[in-house]
């Protein structure tokens, strides 16, 4: 099995926008999406409804659920490897338990700074500031990391060349409040069943 990418440069526009201000080390739950390089499907097909994943799409789903063991502070919710992206809820849980134990809804910050798309990832070693507890940036950038050299490795055991796996950037939404999760987890576990209607979909 060959894949092929190619590179568009009106495509790839780089931007850094986050929350002014916000530690995005700070306990609470973010809905992630992480997309693949022009959006390819390479992770697998949806058939009726269903997400019919490939061997690379097996290493995304696995890979995921191995990030709790590299960053034990976090923990791990609704989750679902599309053909050319992924969904997540990421919690980062406080390292050091007072008040408020555990992970939370992230507290509101202004409305006129919403969540939107960031720009690219660390290479996993960055933190922010002096805070103890790992980035959203610095899982997501494991995450891709890993994803990638256990994928190349089947395309280098077949001889095959392998080019660019993932999206430069990745998107991420702060999660308010509980109408908020609920949707977002709705969302996540139907996008099989409405992956026509999805605007990643591609054919």
């Amino acid at each position: 099995m060959s894949l092929y990418f190619y590179f568009h440069p009106d495509l790839h526009h780089r931007r850094s926008i986050r929350l002014n201000g916000y530690d995005y080390s700070q306990a609470g739950l973010y809905f992630i999406t992480i997309c693949t390089h022009e959006r390819q499907c390479v992770f697998g097909e949806v058939i009726t409804g269903e997400m019919v994943l490939n061997p690379l799409g097996d290493i995304a789903y696995r890979v995921w659920h191995t990030l709790p063991e590299r960053f034990p502070t976090i923990s791990l919710d609704a989750f679902i490897v599309m053909p050319n992206h992924i969904h997540a809820i990421l919690v980062l849980n406080e390292t050091i338990p007072h008040e408020n134990v555990g992970a939370g809804l992230a507290p509101a910050q202004p409305d006129e700074v919403p969540s939107t798309p960031i720009s690219e990832h660390t290479d996993g070693n960055g933190r922010a500031g002096a805070s103890p507890a790992p980035t959203v940036s610095a899982v997501i950038g494991v995450y891709k990391s890993l994803v990638y050299k256990e994928c190349l490795a089947i395309f280098k055991s077949r001889n095959e060349t392998m080019g660019k796996l993932w999206q430069r950037n990745y998107h991420e939404h702060i999660i308010r409040n509980q109408p908020a999760y609920e949707k977002i987890t709705d969302y996540i576990l139907a996008n099989p069943q409405k992956w026509e209607q999805d605007s990643l979909y591609q054919r």
